[in-house]
């Protein structure tokens, strides 16, 4: 697995987990704001997360696809 993925693979973890902590931080009662705040902020990186981590793996499989000079 080239270095880059591997990259890819822990900011797309990152991501994944920041989102969903602040999704999940919404269980307790919070204000107006703060409940706008933590479900468009923890939404768009959850996504990212997602997203980054398919943008890994088809990486991952095109560089792997690639014959060695």
């Amino acid at each position: 697995m080239p270095l880059e993925s591997i990259i890819m693979y822990a900011v797309a973890a990152v991501f994944s987990l920041l989102g969903a902590g602040l999704l999940l931080a919404l269980a307790r009662p919070r204000s107006a704001g703060q409940v706008y705040a933590f479900r468009m902020v923890g939404i768009m990186a959850l996504s990212g997360g997602v997203v980054l981590a398919m943008s890994a793996t088809a990486m991952w499989q095109w560089s792997a696809s690639i014959p060695p000079p």
